[in-house]
């Protein structure tokens, strides 16, 4: 028999904050004497006869405290603690008995009794064990929601700003373990291209005592996903986990088993997944509902990551265009320079060979690959305001008239002008626009003198003045290579940068010798 007591001013008693409490007695006059008692302190108060009817509300519904006495017919106090412990009924249990011994109180508190009273009881011990039951079991309960109110500050704090998505998923794991008490976690992600979910990461508690024979059951996806897009739970304990699992084998030595989804706005990107193999280890609805909103972080997270690492992706295509569009650019331009150069007997593959000495001095100088390249292309194109200059006086075999003069210095002038329009050309500028400074300020166009011309135009000077002593010219025959070097270390700190200067000359000399040790001999001036 099962009986309801309250205050009938308290009619929506059981739908309101106070405590509930179930009594188990088989005798009626214990029930009605605690449950009038404890109703008029204002506590919801169910009482049954047996163990068996106790087990069945406890079952049924949530309460907050159970008062049963221990000498029962069927099933006893210490069983009914036995089967709350064992299918982890969330419950406060405090034994009556009218066989009080130190031995029996021992043994029920073993069995997870909270206190026992002994009977004939006095009321007011009574109420002084419910209200100290009831206050410790509400500060356990706030001492979890602070403890998982921090453990969410702290996984949101350690993911908010991650953008790795392997971070994410460990720390999303192993909060799911250390929360729920979990043997082992596992997350499932869905392929952004496709429509299947991959388990992504698995993760066992280090504290876990389960063998290495334990097989971790596949969900069955399909089913698991109908449950979350219903919006129905899932937290089921032995056999009653087998629906959820693709195999119609499953490992008996699964206890319990609960799977929360990865949501962004309708869409399941993901799961998250616990096991138990402990045995009286069940997860119950506050672990679900903690690993949900774990789930909720993770989600987020795992969301802003994936859309990161696709703008990524994305610019860097988008880099990989530009560049090759540049380079195009570059190329077209370049090799429109070369072809006027090609066209004169006297200045073909002068710029080619301009770039390689002047590539040769950067990495002397121990530069970056990037800078390096920057200086082979300048040298590369250090001619090509030359476009602008009439063929026959580039040409001319006799001396040049001043007018002439004048004309053909503007060049690098005319090659800036060419290059400023074109992003991708303004780095090379500087080797192209200063290439004909001198380091003593006598050089033009605009007279600079030592540092304050760019690094890439002195080193293009050299090279451009080696290769154009060691070249035919219009108005004379090629210069001798050690004529060319003695010139360039006389012109040093003068016309060029002395340390680049010496540079120059053992980097060139190195140079021959290695053109030499490959048989190439034809290809170095004499």
């Amino acid at each position: 028999m099962i009986t309801l007591s309250g205050d009938p001013t308290l009619s929506n008693a059981e739908t309101s904050e106070a405590a509930r409490i179930l009594v188990v007695d088989d005798e009626q006059v214990i029930r009605d004497i605690l449950s009038e008692f404890l109703s008029m302190e204002g506590y919801v108060v169910r009482s049954v006869d047996s163990g068996e009817r106790a087990l069945t509300e406890l079952r049924l519904r949530p309460y907050d405290m159970v008062i049963s006495d221990l000498k029962m017919p069927g099933i006893s106090g210490i069983q009914l603690l036995e089967t709350i412990a064992a299918e982890s009924i969330n419950v406060l249990a405090v034994i009556m008995t009218g066989f009080g011994t130190v031995e029996t109180a021992i043994s029920a508190m073993k069995t997870g009794a909270y206190d026992y009273i002994l009977k004939p009881f006095k009321v007011e011990e009574v109420m002084h064990v419910v209200r100290r039951g009831l206050e410790r079991q509400r500060l356990q309960a706030e001492n979890i929601r602070l403890r998982e109110s921090l453990t969410i500050f702290k996984v949101s704090e350690a993911i908010a700003t991650s953008l790795d998505v392997n971070h994410v998923l460990d720390v999303i794991l192993r909060a799911a373990i250390e929360e729920s008490g979990a043997d082992v976690a596992s997350l499932h992600l869905k392929d952004p291209n496709g429509h299947r979910y991959d388990e992504q990461v698995r993760m066992t508690n280090p504290r876990a005592e389960i063998g290495d024979s334990v097989n971790l059951p596949a969900p069955d996806l399909s089913r698991v996903l109908l449950h979350f897009h219903q919006g129905t739970p899932i937290l089921a304990h032995g056999v009653k986990a087998n629906r959820f699992f693709s195999s119609s084998v499953m490992n008996e030595a699964l206890v319990s088993f609960t799977s929360v989804p990865l949501q962004v706005a309708t869409r399941v990107i993901g799961m998250l997944n616990v096991y138990s193999f402990t045995r009286g280890k069940k997860f119950d609805e506050g672990n679900r509902k903690m690993l949900s909103v774990l789930a909720s972080r993770a989600a987020t997270a795992i969301e802003n990551a994936r859309l990161y690492e696709d703008l990524q992706h994305h610019n860097r295509a988008l880099s990989d265009a530009n560049r090759s569009l540049e380079d195009n650019f570059q190329q077209t331009v370049a090799g429109f320079a070369m072809a006027l150069e090609e066209a004169d007997y006297y200045t073909g593959g002068h710029s080619q060979r301009v770039a390689e000495y002047a590539g040769m001095m950067a990495r002397g100088l121990t530069l970056s690959e990037g800078d390096v390249e920057r200086i082979v292309k300048a040298g590369t194109m250090h001619d090509i305001g030359k476009i602008g200059v009439p063929y026959d006086m580039i040409n001319k075999p006799g001396k040049l008239t001043d007018k002439e003069i004048a004309i053909f210095r503007q060049h690098p002038d005319k090659g800036k002008r060419i290059m400023e329009p074109v992003p991708c050309m303004h780095d090379l500028i500087a080797g192209c626009w200063c290439h004909h400074e001198f380091y003593d300020g006598g050089g033009y166009p605009r007279g600079l003198a030592g540092d304050e011309i760019p690094l890439d135009g002195r080193i293009v000077a050299i090279a451009d003045a080696y290769d154009a002593m060691t070249s035919d010219r219009a108005y004379r025959r090629a210069l001798p290579h050690a004529y060319a070097v003695e010139e360039i270390a006389r012109c040093s700190g003068t016309q060029f940068d002395p340390e680049l200067a010496k540079v120059f000359l053992r980097s060139i000399e190195e140079h021959r010798r290695d053109v030499r040790e490959q048989g190439e001999d034809e290809l170095l001036p004499p």
